[in-house]
């Protein structure tokens, strides 16, 4: 193990005197409603819920789901920090920073690879800005610790310029884009299905992406304290993502279809921002979290975290534990 990792990075044996002896003994564990949080853009989840996968599954283990829906990745791990929640579904690579900071106790239980694509700085089709330089003393909206507050940062340094050259405007996707389409705001920096819908509903342009800039990866968590006590649950719903993860890929318009009616949006709308997201479901590992350091160092640099944080200081579960 590298020796820099915490000791806290990587828990080998959750619950190894949890739920999985009480299995070996014949018991079934105590009973348990997993609370579950997830936003629309956590398109796995979403699509465990509608089809009830979840539920089948975790059924044997005396675990049943309540389903809390949020509107952004930031109060979703607030409410796993206070305890109201169990586990949430994915959030962008930025979020999970934020409650570190917070002094947030964790677990990683699964990362979607790199989605540099699914998320953008848009402006409308007759804006005057052509590059992200121009973006300078402009009113950019984008919702607080997202993904998408880590592109402008990382994109605006890129051009040569600082988060202190722009006017933020911290909005949720739907304040966001009814902002942008009545002019309130010169830019705005969203991600999928959000984005699609934008380029398909609106005129806009792009002005950049994350490719080159920032990678996006989404990150699956659990409180500690739940992790720690019933990772049987958690095995479960990782290889059911993993599972469902491929089935989107292989199945786009299937996919697309289902999530209509959930989504309220078209079809094609959907096919194009599943395009854009890798849905691939893998495993943290430490190695893997070196952009997580370069995220709090620049949320820190902009005076936007309250300490500098060492990003492998998270506590990590193994799914094949």
């Amino acid at each position: 193990m590298n020796q820099s990792v915490s000791r806290r990075t990587v828990i080998a044996t959750l619950g190894a005197l949890g739920a999985g002896a009480l299995w070996a003994q014949g018991v079934a564990p105590r009973p348990v409603t997993v609370r579950f949080g997830y936003q629309k853009s956590s398109t796995l989840t979403a699509l465990l819920k509608a089809q009830g996968t979840l539920e089948k599954q975790l059924a044997p283990l005396n675990a049943t789901l309540s389903w809390h829906e949020f509107t952004s990745g930031l109060p979703l791990l607030e409410a796993l920090n206070l305890d109201n929640l169990d586990i949430s579904a994915d959030v962008a690579d930025t979020v999970p920073v934020f409650a570190q900071a917070a002094g947030a106790e964790l677990t990683f239980i699964a990362q979607e690879a790199p989605s540099p694509a699914a998320q953008a700085i848009v402006v409308r089709e007759d804006s005057p800005l052509k590059t992200v330089a121009d973006l300078k003393g402009k009113k950019i909206g984008f919702a607080k610790a997202a993904g998408a507050h880590y592109l402008l940062i990382a994109a605006l340094e890129k051009a040569g310029l600082s988060f202190k050259d722009i006017e933020p405007a911290y909005l949720t996707p739907a304040d966001g884009r009814a902002a942008f389409e009545k002019g309130a705001i010169d830019a705005w920096v969203v991600w999928d299905p959000f984005l699609a819908a934008a380029q398909r509903q609106s005129k806009v342009r792009i002005l950049a992406d994350g490719a080159g800039i920032a990678s996006y990866q989404r990150y699956y968590l659990a409180s500690t304290k739940f992790a720690k006590a019933r990772p049987d649950v958690l095995r479960v719903i990782y290889a059911e993502l993993e599972k469902t993860g491929k089935w989107v890929k292989q199945n786009p318009k299937e996919a697309a279809a289902l999530l209509s009616p959930v989504w309220g949006l078209d079809v094609a709308t959907i096919e194009q921002a599943n395009s854009r997201r890798s849905y691939a479901v893998r495993p943290v590992v430490a190695d893997g979290l070196t952009e997580q350091q370069r995220i709090a160092d620049a949320f820190f640099g902009e005076k936007l975290l309250p300490k500098k944080l060492n990003a492998l200081d998270v506590a990590l579960f193994k799914p094949g534990a």
